[in-house]
């Protein structure tokens, strides 16, 4: 018989998808056994539409076989099958969707799920294959037809005998190259693990005959000798545990499905089994772990739910599917409403993967502040190991998302000696307290012992420690929390000096301006000014800032790999009530030397209350020692 053709730019299309439109040839697999569970699909739906058609169950199967020797692979499905005309049409035109035309032939709606709708997985086989076989009966005909093809020069079609309904597809595969080895694919391990991955939830038993051990009878059963035998085996799974109802499941049946789906050797913290059906329908099954990955505050983590499409696995890691600061859920999405592209590897349209992770998002932070609200003691573990992504999420994109997450925040509170939302907070402020004061630090210790603080604890306001570098960054895109302005304790002007502190600062300015005049020359750049402070319980002196830019923030943003340095304007506060401004008075008076020397000491030891660094360690020494002495 004469060989045809393939119609209408056929040659091309099929040059491109055997080199550029799949990203992985293992791909192959997951394409044919789709189309074979597509099969399946319309002569089960037939089965359900005609009464005088029986079928029994165990009779819809998948099939695959590799023969080594021949190296061929050969997958058999007991589907529908095709007549010469549909072989000629859906085989010789490439991009024509038998399944299409079927649901439209017999105006199924989008409830009957099937797979295979773009008509080109079929040709992925020939990124492996030299030769492809296809042997198919049509259901309910008695004639079989084989169709065959080497590549983009054309096919054959021919009668053949078939005893049964369905279709026999036999790859040959090619030559092992020094960049590819084709064998693997004809390796039993390979092909197993290749069905769990892309298609452990197709509804029909993938089977095949995989080789196994047993003692031999007769020998020692100490120490037996083994045989190998063959033995036919079922390799999917078949019902996703996802399409089951939530009240059918235990927790054990989700931590089980958790650990083995995600490598992990904890119970998740927590299961999200939610779903929706109307416009967009699907269903998701996330977990939040009980810590974060090893990997996960690296630049090699990625991000990402495990998107499928009918039991079918589309990406390992769809990224688009949650934002950055729920990175660290873990998951899967199943969809019917996809719209994908020819490979099935990226969607076409971004419409309805946004609708999804839309809602993801929602229920995500929804089961988040449940867990808040009604499990603080495992929310506070949560937030342990992800406060911090959550945290970048508020300040990330110009705070575009702070208002959704800031409720979700927690803080150790200075009177309460315990994490606390910004609500808690804000139900304890007095009558007269105007900010939400915090402090920066490296921990809650070094916080609390800051001398910023004495004054604010004084008038008996509440601190909210902060003790990571993102936490300032996050608030001062916040900007107000229920119409209350955030405060450092560091801020040159707290707004709690009544008039008599202003009078005690106002007076000790007017009376020690040269001497402060000098401090400040002494200091040149290192700070904007030196002057008086009543804020100040029991220590000599403080660091404050004005402005946006804090302490804290001039140290995080200089500790980042990059060489523009940045300076908040420092201001060093003189504790007026403290004996060291006599001292100061005395050597201003009678030894300007050694008091350059108080001003530096006095001025480092602010500095390392602060947490940050002394410029010369050595001279700080030096001139401590020579004081003391």
């Amino acid at each position: 018989m004469a060989k045809k053709a393939f119609k209408s730019e056929s040659k091309r299309l099929l040059d491109l998808m055997i080199h550029s439109i799949y990203t992985h040839k293992e791909i192959f697999l997951r394409e044919l056994i789709s189309n074979a569970s597509d099969a399946l699909d319309k002569r089960y739906y037939l089965s359900l539409s005609d009464e005088n058609i029986r079928f029994n169950q165990d009779d819809f199967y998948i099939h695959i076989a590799a023969d080594k020797d021949a190296r061929t692979l050969t997958i058999t499905d007991t589907g529908i099958g095709m007549t010469r005309e549909e072989l000629e049409d859906n085989l010789g035109t490439i991009a024509k969707s038998g399944s299409l035309a079927f649901k439209s032939e017999n105006d199924l709606t989008d409830d009957v799920d099937i797979i295979g709708q773009f008509g080109v997985g079929f040709y992925s086989a020939f990124m492996v294959a030299d030769k492809v076989e296809v042997t198919s009966r049509r259901f309910g005909s008695e004639e079989g037809y084989r169709w065959v093809s080497e590549g983009a020069d054309g096919y054959e079609i021919m009668p053949c005998d078939k005893d049964t309904v369905g279709t026999q597809i036999v790859l040959t595969l090619k030559p092992n190259t020094e960049d590819e080895q084709y064998d693997e694919f004809l390796d039993e391990y390979r092909i197993r693990g290749l069905v769990k991955r892309y298609s452990d939830y197709i509804k029909y038993p993938i089977r095949m005959m995989v080789t196994k051990s047993r003692p031999k009878e007769g020998t020692d059963s100490e120490k037996p000798e083994y045989e190998s035998y063959q033995e036919e085996e079922t390799l999917n799974s078949m019902v996703p545990i996802w399409r089951k109802n939530k009240s059918e499941l235990t927790q054990e049946e989700y931590n089980n499905f958790y650990k083995e789906k995600f490598f992990d050797f904890e119970d998740p913290l927590k299961v999200i089994h939610t779903s929706a059906d109307g416009m967009l329908s699907y269903k998701a099954l996330l977990f939040i772990p009980a810590r974060p990955p090893f990997d996960y505050y690296t630049k090699e983590f990625q991000k990402g739910l495990q998107l499928y499409a009918n039991g079918v696995l589309i990406m390992d890691k769809c990224a688009d599917l949650l934002p950055d600061y729920f990175g660290f859920v873990r998951g899967l999405v199943d969809s019917a409403d996809l719209s994908l592209n020819i490979s099935r590897e990226m969607l076409q349209h971004d419409r309805q993967l946004k609708s999804i992770a839309a809602h993801l998002k929602k229920k995500i932070k929804s089961e988040l502040a449940h867990m808040l609200e009604n499990d603080r003691e495992t929310y506070e573990k949560f937030f342990a190991s992800f406060g911090r992504p959550l945290k970048f999420g508020m300040y990330d994109n110009y705070g575009a998302d702070k208002e959704f997450l800031v409720d979700l925040m927690l803080y150790h509170s200075s009177t309460e000696q315990k994490l606390v939302t910004l609500q808690e907070y804000v139900s304890r402020m007095k009558e007269d307290q105007k900010y939400i004061y915090y402090a920066c630090g490296d921990s809650v210790a070094q916080i609390d012992k800051l001398p910023q603080t004495e004054l604010v604890k004084d008038k008996g306001y509440e601190i909210l420690y902060f003790t990571e570098d993102v936490d300032e960054f996050a608030i001062k895109v916040l900007m107000k929390y229920e119409e209350h302005e955030f405060k450092s304790v560091s801020a040159s002007d707290l707004g709690l000096a009544d008039d008599q502190d202003k009078e005690t600062e106002q007076k000790a300015q007017e009376e020690h301006k040269d001497l402060f005049a000098f401090m400040k020359e002494t200091l040149g750049d290192k700070v904007t000014d030196v002057r008086p402070t009543t804020r100040l319980k029991s220590h000599p002196v403080c660091i404050s800032s004005v402005g946006e830019l804090s302490v804290e923030m001039e140290k995080v943003l200089n500790a980042m790999p990059n060489d523009q340095k940045v300076k908040a304007e420092r201001l060093l506060e003189i504790n007026v009530s403290h004996p060291i401004m006599a001292t100061l008075d005395r050597l201003f008076a009678q030894d300007k030397e050694r008091l350059k020397k108080y001003t530096g000491v006095l001025y480092n030891c602010a500095l390392l209350m602060e947490g940050l660094p002394v410029e010369d360690p050595a001279a700080f020494s030096s001139d401590t020692c020579e004081l003391i002495s």
